[in-house]
């Protein structure tokens, strides 16, 4: 009797010890998922489309504080899992049962110039907005502005608002020789690039302190930016539309909408501010015998809903950004990026640790 009631009084201790253990676990799972929904939120630098600011395989704090926490559109949905569950392509890690309206906590985001952000690619209207893939760009345009980029300089209300330091672009570089010198491109930290047509000249992805360090080199004649001429249109360039006649170095001058903001709307201008009226702010926009309706009405102005913003990645030649697909809308912004909290440099046979990035501010 005394061996079976130990036996039990076991048993009784290690269910116990058990439920607290899944107790004290799903109460740090709890924890850890409010954290990362309501302050902060790690994410992965996936491309070099903010070299010089953030490389590729940069781990970055990012918080929602700063902008107030957007809560999501799609609450039921796997913790720690985005768009698809993992080691699966066809899967989605989300139900779109219950869809929340836009709602923000603590006001709207109070973005400003330059500030580094990351928000949900606008362009995948297949998910709902908060499992659209993750962007990180710099923010160069606010609500109400006019940005244009001249020759590859962006101005904002006509003043120029880049910052040099934290910029690339591609680079034709001279030579005197037929070859450069492998070991002073390593050197240099310079990862893209090669030779073009003629046998002396060669492209190189270069910040404006590499380049002018690259003049140095002993058979290097002459560097200059490889920009795209004013007038040159691209298809690729928003809005897609032949009366914008912009490529990626000339762009503009275009007016970023702003909250309350009336525009006046016409066919020529109407590619423009299409997809915010059809779907970023939900209306009928439909065209008959040239003229515009919304929501069965006929119309010849439109008053915006949202804030929107107009983002770019600092490494300019090599950046989707907003240069391509156009506003961001308030409701996909996600956070501010704050810190690089770890970074490992990939692109070496090996991968290896940058220590000398880590805990360091994004600015």
């Amino acid at each position: 009797m005394i061996f079976f009631a130990s036996l039990q009084a076991l048993k009784t201790k290690t269910k116990s010890i058990v439920f607290e253990w899944i107790k004290a676990i799903s109460v740090a799972i709890i924890a850890i998922i409010l954290f990362r929904v309501f302050l902060f939120e790690a994410f992965t630098i996936p491309s070099a489309s903010m070299e010089t600011t953030l490389l590729t395989g940069d781990y970055i704090l990012v918080s929602k504080l700063s902008y107030g926490t957007r809560l999501p559109n799609t609450p039921l949905s796997i913790p720690f899992t985005h768009q698809k569950l993992t080691f699966t392509e066809n899967t989605n890690s989300f139900v779109d049962w219950i869809k929340l309206p836009y709602l923000r906590l603590f006001g709207c985001p109070s973005i400003k110039q330059h500030d580094v952000v990351v928000f949900n690619y606008p362009m995948e209207d297949e998910f709902p907005v908060d499992q659209r893939t993750y962007y990180v760009k710099r923010c160069m345009g606010l609500p109400g502005d006019w940005i244009e980029v001249r020759d590859g300089q962006t101005y904002i209300n006509g003043a120029y608002a880049d910052v040099p330091d934290k910029l690339q672009f591609n680079y034709r570089v001279f030579t005197t020789t037929d070859s450069i010198n492998s070991d002073s491109i390593n050197s240099l930290g310079i990862t893209e690039g090669g030779r073009l047509n003629n046998k002396k000249e060669f492209y190189f992805n270069l910040s404006i302190e590499t380049a002018e360090k690259l003049k140095h080199l002993s058979n290097v004649s002459k560097i200059e930016p490889l920009l795209s001429k004013k007038g040159n249109y691209s298809d690729l360039m928003f809005p897609d539309n032949e009366h914008f006649l912009w490529n990626i170095d000339n762009f503009g001058a275009l007016h970023i909408p702003k909250s309350g903001d009336s525009v006046r709307l016409c066919l020529d201008s109407l590619p423009l501010y299409q997809r915010i009226i059809s779907v970023y702010e939900k209306n009928d926009l439909t065209i008959s015998n040239d003229s515009i309706f919304i929501n069965k009405k006929y119309a010849t102005h439109y008053t915006f809903k949202m804030n929107y913003y107009f983002m770019m990645g600092d490494n300019r030649h090599n950046s989707t950004d907003s240069r391509y697909w156009g506003f961001v809308p308030e409701d996909h912004i996600v956070g501010k990026a704050v810190m690089v909290l770890l970074s490992i440099d990939k692109t070496k046979n090996a991968s290896r640790l940058r220590s000398g990035r880590w805990l360091k501010s994004v600015y």
